[in-house]
């Protein structure tokens, strides 16, 4: 498996550059990527790190988990514009012994969409073949097994209730940004939490190093997976903000 690093950034939310970032995902991913200096295509810099991040709420601090497959100079970002140390380490090794059967916790901020048929004519026409967002909750825990079916992994069920999935969702704030050749971006942000099984170890493993859904260039797809005895969702990849 290639080389993995975690990197765990406390921004200092009070100040301006740091609170026009988490106001701007386009801005924040820039940002990001100014720790990673020299990728031959831009337009493809996320792609060519592996870079993908989660914003969370910490006790002191807004924290972004960034994960890429080389080391980032976080020393290129401006002066103060963290409030902590940065904390990297590596995490490759941990998915190493990760097998099939294994149960484990789980954290993703996903914007789980899909797309409108160009024959579906129950549909406006200028919203066929356009992708939008899942509002229901059922529609997104549907979305999240279906993903899961593909990366390698089965939601584990409440024993109680065996039909029901042990995962909550957690609607999060739109996030917004713009870009110059597009204009404004908005996104819809689910925040998935619960136990997976792995099934597929290959699949598995590939999911965690290149995310899952869209939208990874703007804080979605991060999957971050714990001990199931670890109650904060700390583990092989650490999800919690603490």
């Amino acid at each position: 498996m290639a080389t993995l690093y975690l990197s765990r950034l406390a921004l200092d939310s009070g100040r301006r550059d740091a609170q026009h970032d988490l106001a701007d995902c386009q801005s924040l991913h820039r940002r990001i990527l100014s720790a990673f200096p020299g990728a031959p295509s831009i337009q493809h810099a996320r792609e060519h790190y592996g870079m993908l991040y989660r914003v969370e709420q910490g006790r002191d601090a807004m924290i972004v988990l960034v994960q890429s497959r080389e080391m980032p100079d976080w020393s290129r970002l401006p002066a103060g514009y963290l409030a902590q140390p940065v904390a990297v380490k590596r995490i490759d090794h941990y998915y190493e012994l990760l097998q099939p059967g294994m149960e484990l916790r789980f954290r993703l901020r996903a914007n789980p969409t899909r797309r409108i048929s160009d024959r579906d004519t129950t549909q406006g026409e200028r919203w066929r073949g356009k992708r939008v967002e899942l509002r229901r909750e059922e529609d997104q825990l549907a979305w999240l097994r279906r993903k899961g079916g593909e990366e390698g992994f089965t939601l584990v069920a409440v024993r109680t209730r065996p039909d029901v999935d042990d995962t909550r969702i957690a609607p999060q704030s739109t996030i917004h940004g713009t870009r110059r050749d597009t204009g404004r971006l908005t996104f819809g942000s689910t925040l998935f939490e619960g136990r997976l099984m792995i099934a597929d170890i290959a699949r598995f493993r590939q999911a965690l190093a290149v995310g899952l859904g869209s939208g990874k260039s703007y804080g979605f797809g991060l999957l971050s997976v714990a001990p199931c005895t670890t109650l904060s969702g700390v583990g092989v990849n650490r999800a919690a903000s603490a």
